[in-house]
């Protein structure tokens, strides 16, 4: 992300849209910010003449739907000052419809002519650098054709290419009718704010650039929040703008059986997916890992839907498992998502910007499901984790990832999503009874980067940590939870001869 004004660009204040636009908009252009009440155009408008104001550029606001007073209690819920920002309220006069009672003009071509020449006045008093005109909806209704409605946005166009000012005009239009395409014609640039309501949880924000006449910029849709200070954007993620040589190397657990099924253990750069039912384990060999690589001074994430990051620290503690020292001493960076108030940009943006600042070698989410019930309406999620899981492959972060599977036994144990193509490695755990005892079964069924063991081994935990057994010798059908084995191999499982951490 660039923070600098580049030449010939002027800088709109929002870090994620300059992003996008590579570095910020072409001055001295008409730029038209599209969308529905709400959306926040408002916002982005008072934040592009904020920026203007920082670098000591005049900016000047014109409203034409708004009150002053409104405009500054917005201001004033974002933290900001307006002070050094001309503003200026522009109502048609009171008694415009009267004058035009006796004359064979229609009121509304009075109000038109009066409002056009007062908003061209006020620039040439104010000579501003930045210029806002909010909003063309009530050019829009004065103007009563789409012809005089052009002709009337044309002018001001011609108007302002002769003044070195970069104006963005404000439209509550959804871009759909012929006068709003006649618009997007005339203008620069265009950019649609969209304000999406799902059937639970806050309302979810993006944003498009439509036009950008000259310029290459980032297209598609990127996720938006308004929160106190203005618009967060967050750019759409393209892993192939960030290439890096490979990285090589092992992440260990710490248990020397567990790596050796893995081959050794997990490479960098790859992507480990952990599938069981419920209670089988998968968040307790995620914390087992991060533990292990923060004891080696690596920094980890960890993102949890499924538990507070109390239960976690209690239930590692209980098996021995370090990860609260990791958390106390900022080594692991636990972050719990709420589900009802995130969008796919703000998560993958806040990914990205943990391992671009803090050096993280090790992510782990659990669980893949709870990210998906957190966006159930949303669409094409899987691909948007394949960018961001191919972005973390170039940079040589390892990833686990849980998901939890339905069912416990037998052939109805399935997976809510399938993702496991997204995966470098699979790794599977299995409920299987024996002799009346419910046992767990660890196995390796995928590996792209290497070599692995084929074989199923018992897998337990208790106080000292886990604990990963030797391969289940004689047994079929232990993946389906009810096993077929000899009495040589019944011996083995009895007794329990399973290796200890460490």
């Amino acid at each position: 992300m660039t923070d600098r004004e580049m030449p010939g660009r002027a800088m709109t204040g929002i870090p994620g849209l300059d992003d996008v636009v590579a570095g910020g908009l072409p001055r001295n252009r008409l730029y038209v910010v599209e969308g529905s009440p709400g959306a926040g155009k408002t916002t982005i408008g008072l934040q592009f003449l904020i920026a203007g104001r920082d670098v000591g550029e005049r900016g000047l606001y014109i409203t034409l739907s708004e009150t002053v007073e409104e405009l500054r209690t917005t201001a004033h819920s974002h933290g900001w000052s307006l002070d050094g920002i001309d503003i200026q309220e522009i109502l048609p006069p009171e008694d415009a419809a009267a004058e035009s009672e006796n004359t064979l003009f229609h009121p509304a071509e009075v109000e038109l002519t009066e409002t056009t020449g007062a908003i061209i006045r006020e620039i040439e008093r104010r000579s501003p650098s930045r210029l806002v005109i909010d909003s063309l909806s009530e050019i829009r209704l004065l103007s009563q054709s789409p012809l005089r409605y052009r002709r009337q946005i044309l002018s001001l166009k011609q108007f302002l290419g002769g003044r070195q000012c970069t104006s963005m005009f404000l439209d509550e239009a959804a871009g759909s009718e012929e006068g709003d395409l006649h618009l997007q014609t005339i203008a620069h640039g265009v950019i649609r704010l969209e304000q999406l309501a799902p059937i639970f949880g806050a309302e979810r924000r993006r944003l498009r650039i439509l036009k950008l006449r000259g310029l290459q910029f980032r297209g598609g849709f990127h996720d938006f929040k308004i929160e106190t200070g203005g618009l967060a954007v967050y750019p759409r993620l393209v892993a192939s703008e960030h290439l890096k040589p490979a990285s090589h190397g092992m992440l260990a657990s710490g248990l020397p059986v567990l790596d050796a099924l893995l081959g050794g253990g997990m490479d960098q750069g790859t992507t480990t997916l952990i599938m069981g039912p419920a209670g089988t384990g998968k968040s307790v060999i995620v914390s087992q890992y991060a533990s292990a690589a923060a004891a080696r001074g690596e920094h980890v994430l960890a993102i949890i839907f499924d538990e507070g990051p109390g239960t976690l620290l209690r239930r590692t503690e209980a098996l021995g498992i370090p990860f609260r020292e990791f958390v106390e001493n900022g080594t692991i960076r636990v972050r719990q998502i709420d589900p009802a108030e995130l969008s796919p940009g703000e998560f993958v943006h806040m990914i990205r910007g943990a391992v671009e600042r803090e050096d993280i070698r090790l992510v782990v989410i659990d669980s893949l499901s709870g990210f998906f019930n957190a966006m159930p309406e949303e669409r094409l999620l899987t691909v948007q984790l394949h960018e961001l899981f191919t972005f973390l492959r170039q940079k040589g972060i390892v990833v686990l990832l849980t998901l939890p599977q339905h069912g416990f036994v037998g052939p109805s144990v399935g997976a809510p999503v399938e993702v496991s193509y997204l995966a470098d490695t699979v790794l599977l755990l299995r409920y299987f009874e024996v002799d009346g005892e419910i046992r767990k079964a660890i196995s390796v069924v995928k590996k792209r980067s290497g070599l692995h063991e084929s074989a199923i081994r018992e897998f337990a935990m208790d106080s000292e940590g886990l604990r990963v057994g030797p391969p289940l010798r004689g047994f079929q059908g232990v993946l389906g939870g009810t096993p077929v084995f000899s009495g040589d191999a019944l011996g083995l499982l009895q007794k329990r001869d399973v290796v200890p951490r460490g």
